[in-house]
């Protein structure tokens, strides 16, 4: 460990302390929360600290900030000891909650409460953060000259994050909305998929956001709805006191009908995200094939607080083991880690009632000023307009903090309907990320091979291209790729017909004739063996009983020709990670084609979309 501790670069010295805007004494004591979460980062394998300026993880490189089980075995031990209460752990990093009193007298700090600026609702706002003065990174707790630092590189303490929702107003009976599940499916072009047999169907999809209610939407429709998993730090698996998870859940299912969706809340009653790098990895250890998620933080510019390299370190984690990453990017804000390379982040498109697109006015799109050359959005899904973007009606939990907060009053100010009807009418990024993950699941359905980089490629090369519009921060729509809706809307029909043709398999290629055979030199005569040594004489065999006489077979009915057999068709299963993936069906091929062949279907496929396969 000596060793180890020598040669690594760290986050964890202390410099000059950094002035913060504090709270007033009395208010601190007042306002700090009584469980405050963190996540301590053991020492990793690359001798690198995540919280290291400049450090960037990705799924390429996440690798490097892994540890040791017994560095994370005995961090969780000295955490415990110092009054820590530990609430998951991985080798990425250590999810920690305890009092203020706690951090302080551990790692011999002060922790101070600032309020910066946040994202909230679509509307910027303050938000209030616990940070360390004694770090150049926010948010970041050093651990040099405390016991810790033999086998910790830093602690980052949470920030809040929040859903990336309108306060949703929803409209009346007489003007134009969408509702679910039959115009979402139709406005993402799912219907068609669904009429050929693909729904999603055992597709597992995890859904990171404020809990799931129950509702007889989605029990009356048979939709496969799994019990809520509670984040760290959260309680009541069966509330959705805000209701915005309960709403988004429908838009899975419109794309989506026959996935497996679990529910993982992060929320609290208050309505703010708690302890969401812990739920990432949660939803990661449920071994799920996508992740949805419809909340992040304002990210305009870097570098990031350390509670941010942490969330970006999970993210990549997850992506680098094959799970889908879904991200909104943002209802005016510039939404982490929806900027993060390895998600797939979405957009917003208007759909108007004949048919027309034009980007969301309420959808981010912009260049990532973190990650050069990161584009957002990769793609859109259906999104309201300014300034509520009350657009779709979604069911959520009666008397929640959206159904009440909203209720009365004319449209677009109001909802006119009770307090307590069990219905709004929303939308923004946080129901188009959903309506890509639904897709995404129909994606795997016909193709399970697929990693999340083909699967965002197959989303991008067959959305449908908005020229029309300029989106919430500034980007207009133009023909072919942009910022304000990316590749444009998606298109989940066309999706799967390339899918289903980027697995058919090639030709079967003949093994090459046999060349002829070589005679074998003639054997050469075996030359006696010296004088044989009698064999010693065998008692005399008894009388063999008399045999049974031969009956005549039965007269053997007429051959009856062969039927011809059909052209033999190759098939290639794909690779396989364990007796489950091996039991799930595989798309074979229909046909022998050329990798040429292929790739001129697939180019009308994207060109016309009107084939069926």
């Amino acid at each position: 460990m000596a060793t180890r501790k020598s040669t690594k670069k760290s986050a964890a010295k202390k410099p000059a302390k950094r002035t913060a805007t504090k709270k007033s004494a009395a208010s601190k004591a007042e306002q700090f929360p009584r469980r405050i979460y963190a996540n301590a980062s053991p020492i990793s394998l690359g001798q690198v600290s995540m919280f290291e300026s400049g450090v960037v993880p990705e799924s390429s490189n996440v690798g490097y900030f892994a540890s040791e089980p017994a560095d994370v075995e005995r961090a969780v031990n000295l955490l415990r000891d110092a009054g820590f209460d530990v609430l998951a752990a991985n080798e990425y990093l250590v999810n920690i909650c305890g009092s203020r009193t706690t951090y302080e007298k551990a790692f011999g700090t002060d922790l101070v409460m600032v309020e910066r600026p946040v994202f909230k609702h679509g509307a910027e706002a303050e938000g209030t953060h616990i940070d360390c003065t004694d770090s150049d990174v926010p948010g970041l707790i050093p651990v040099a000259g405390t016991r810790f630092e033999e086998v910790l590189e830093g602690v980052a303490i949470e920030e809040p994050r929040y859903l990336d929702s309108p306060n949703p107003f929803p409209p009346p009976v007489d003007y134009f909305h969408l509702s679910v599940p039959g115009d979402v499916a139709l406005g993402v072009n799912a219907e068609k998929a669904h009429r050929g047999g693909t729904t999603g169907r055992d597709v597992n999809i995890v859904m990171v956001d404020s809990g799931m209610a129950p509702h007889p939407f989605f029990s009356d429709r048979g939709y496969r709805v799994q019990p809520t998993v509670l984040g760290p730090g959260t309680s009541d698996p069966t509330e959705d006191d805000i209701g915005h998870g309960t709403g988004e859940a429908a838009n899975i299912f419109a794309a989506a009908p026959d996935v497996v969706l679990t529910p993982l809340k992060i929320a609290s009653a208050s309505g703010a995200l708690v302890n969401t790098t812990a739920a990432i990895n949660l939803a990661a250890s449920l071994n799920p094939d996508i992740v949805t998620n419809s909340w992040s933080s304002n990210q305009q510019f870097g570098p990031l607080s350390a509670a941010s390299q942490a969330l970006g370190a999970a993210v990549a984690a997850a992506v680098a083991n094959g799970i889908t990453m879904v991200f909104s990017a943002g209802n005016g804000s510039y939404g982490f880690p929806g900027q993060h390379p390895d998600v797939i982040c979405v957009g917003g498109v208007h759909m108007s009632e004949d048919g027309s697109m034009r980007a969301s006015d309420y959808a981010s799109g912009y260049s990532s000023n973190i990650y050069p050359g990161r584009q957002v959005p990769d793609v859109s899904g259906l999104v309201g307009m300014s300034p509520k973007a009350a657009y779709i009606m979604l069911p959520l939990q009666e008397g929640s903090s959206i159904d009440v907060g909203n209720a009365g009053g004319n449209h677009p100010n109001g909802d006119e309907t009770a307090s307590n009807d069990g219905w709004a009418a929303f939308s923004g990024t946080s129901a188009s990320a959903p309506q890509i993950a639904g897709v995404c699941a129909l994606i795997r359905q016909v193709c399970p091979r697929l990693g999340p980089d083909e699967i965002r490629d197959i989303l991008m090369s067959s959305a449908r291209d908005v020229t029309t519009g300029t989106g919430a921060t500034g980007s207009t729509a133009t023909t072919g790729y942009d910022t304000a809706t990316g590749a444009g809307l998606v298109d989940a029909h066309r999706a799967v017909l390339v899918a289903k043709l980027r697995c058919l398999t090639v030709p079967f290629v003949p093994i090459n004739p046999v060349g002829p055979l070589i005679p074998v030199n003639p054997v050469i005569p075996i030359r006696p063996v010296g004088p044989l040594i009698p064999i010693n004489p065998v008692r005399p065999i008894g009388p063999i009983g008399p045999v049974l006489p031969f009956r005549p077979i039965g007269p053997i009915n007429p051959i009856r020709p062969f039927r011809s057999i059909s052209p033999f068709r190759p098939f290639d299963p794909g690779p396989l990670d364990d007796e489950s993936q091996q039991q799930r069906p595989q798309a074979a091929s229909q046909s022998t084609l050329s990798a040429d062949d292929l790739a001129e279907l697939e180019r009308l496929v994207l060109n016309e979309g009107n084939f069926g396969l």
